[in-house]
């Protein structure tokens, strides 16, 4: 499975609503740093095979082209957290971005995204050194550096004040960020969880003002 996010009516992770249909050592989800786009021209990409099942995530792993290299874990937790929360700090990063703040601004808070995404995965039950890997680092810099991310291009949307609908209208697609947050801000209300980023993101879906959420997240 490819599909990412947290499902925003209940807080469930993928891997919690795929196993009410399918055994878990039948489940294997795939992370990692990966444009579409770069993937159908066969350019080098690295990916890992996340399952509980490892010789599942083994056999997976052997099926993908030379120009894909396929690592295994067995953190589907850190995996599913990491592959949601990255779109999150995506979209931060394109209001940072929008906003022409620089580059010091950004890595300050891409770098505090993957701390911050980390804790949060930690708390249910992931392995630390699964966001300082491909499905963690890996993919959250990609994400959050480029308009070829969908969630990035929705934080350029934010920083020039247009609506969600507006937003999503002009994408075209689905942008996993915007449910991922709404069900973060759930989760972490019940787990009393320490978010910023999260929550300021949460926070300008719902209409505040961008740089003075900036301003708040850069300055705390």
């Amino acid at each position: 499975m490819a599909a990412k996010g947290i499902e925003a009516s209940s807080g469930k992770f993928l891997n919690e609503i795929y196993a009410e249909f399918i055994p878990d050592e039948n489940i294997a989800f795939l992370s990692g740093p990966s444009f579409a786009v770069e993937v159908m021209a066969s350019l080098p990409t690295a990916l890992v095979v996340n399952a509980k099942n490892e010789e599942l995530s083994l056999e997976f792993a052997e099926l993908f082209p030379s120009f894909i290299k396929a690592y295994t874990s067995t953190d589907v937790a850190g995996a599913e957290v990491a592959g949601a929360y990255k779109n999150v700090i995506a979209i931060a990063a394109g209001i940072c971005e929008g906003l022409g703040l620089g580059k010091n601004a950004a890595a300050a808070l891409i770098s505090r995204g993957l701390v911050e995404m980390q804790r949060f995965g930690l708390a249910f039950g992931a392995k630390a050194d699964t966001f300082i890997g491909l499905g963690g680092a890996g993919d959250l810099f990609l994400t959050a550096s480029s308009p070829m991310s969908r969630n990035f291009r929705v934080g350029l949307g934010i920083a020039k004040g247009k609506s969600q609908a507006e937003i999503l209208e002009e994408l075209g697609e689905v942008a996993e960020g915007i449910g991922t947050t709404y069900a973060l801000s759930v989760l972490a209300k019940n787990g009393d969880l320490y978010l910023p980023i999260a929550k300021e993101v949460y926070e300008m879906l719902e209409g505040k003002s961008p740089k003075e959420s900036l301003k708040d997240l850069l300055s705390s």
